[in-house]
């Protein structure tokens, strides 16, 4: 369980005197999550999610709740976060920046079917479409300059082999910027387990926390690495194409998104091996913690690597 922050029920029942949700009846650490600090809250009015922020400032969370918010009011199935009194998304607690959202009820699945990936690609494209008004914009975190400014920190843990796909893939990013692709709010972390089911339907979208402006096809390239793959972490075509071909029939691609596709997929599995190896081998201190296998994501960029233009194509 990831929990870097303890809140204890007496210090919770006192900062939820600020908000109109009930008093306190439950409190329970989450178990998921590797960035901040999750509890579900129980209350005499109902349950609801309590994040405290590990390591985002006050200064960027307004552009996450604004935009879960945004989405929410425009019939996405986002998490939608709960004012205070005064009317604010985002508070403090035990010194961290800290938000309640709604609960949604439903779980993940570990192994989606080809229809399931189509509903996946389906709602990422109206997440795409409804995030297009969204005003607020932010730079990705973890983009092509955050890489560049980690590697000589992980670098040192690597083996020769690991540690040269990291530079090689990292100057092969360099030379691709893509300006003319559309562009607006993405969830940037669309992965299985941020999307919950009930029954055959989605019931919600969680984990906006990564969310920035960036590449709508990045989304996508993320989305399919991670809900399209076969046992061995290559891309399984069946359910790559449905994913692909549902999103495209919401928001069909454009000419300069088939030409990058494939470099596309190679950035999103670069953004996610850097990610896991920083959090492996430069954790912060927490209470209780679990880092991602790095190497996951290792495989599936060396598999894009080596299979260049052969993957599944963006339908139209």
């Amino acid at each position: 369980m990831s929990v870097f922050t303890t809140v204890t029920r007496e210090q919770l029942g006192t900062w939820l005197r600020n908000y109109s949700i009930g008093t306190l009846t439950g409190l329970e650490g989450v178990a998921a999550g590797i960035e901040n600090t999750n509890y579900f809250v129980t209350t005499s009015q109902g349950r609801f999610v309590l994040t405290l922020f590990e390591k985002l400032g006050a200064h960027d969370l307004p552009f996450y709740l604004g935009l879960m918010d945004h989405l929410a009011q425009r019939g996405t199935p986002s998490a939608k976060p709960v004012p205070d009194r005064r009317g604010a998304f985002l508070g403090e607690l035990n010194g961290k920046p800290a938000a309640l959202v709604s609960y949604l009820p439903g779980v993940d699945v570990a192994g989606p079917t080809p229809a399931q990936c189509a509903l996946a690609g389906e709602l990422l494209a109206r997440i795409h479409l409804a995030g297009a008004s969204y005003p607020a914009r932010m730079d990705n975190p973890r983009g092509p300059r955050w890489w560049t400014s980690v590697l000589p920190e992980i670098v040192p843990f690597l083996g020769s082999e690991d540690a040269a796909l990291l530079r090689d893939e990292i100057r092969f990013q360099e030379r691709y910027r893509f300006a003319d692709l559309p562009r607006g709010a993405i969830h940037a972390d669309y992965f299985r387990d941020n999307v919950l089911w009930q029954g055959s339907a989605i019931s919600g979208v969680i984990d906006f926390y990564f969310a920035c402006t960036d590449a709508l096809l990045y989304d996508v390239a993320i989305a399919v690495n991670d809900w399209c793959l076969d046992g061995d972490g290559a891309l399984d075509g069946v359910r790559a194409a449905a994913l692909l071909e549902a999103y495209g029939k919401v928001r069909p691609y454009s000419a300069a998104e088939r030409g990058a596709w494939t470099v596309m997929l190679r950035a999103g599995a670069l953004r996610f091996w850097v990610s896991r190896l920083y959090d492996f081998y430069l954790p912060r201190p927490g209470e209780l913690t679990h880092a991602k296998d790095p190497n996951h994501f290792r495989r599936i960029l060396a598999g894009h690597v080596a299979r260049g233009d052969d993957v599944p194509r963006l339908a139209g």
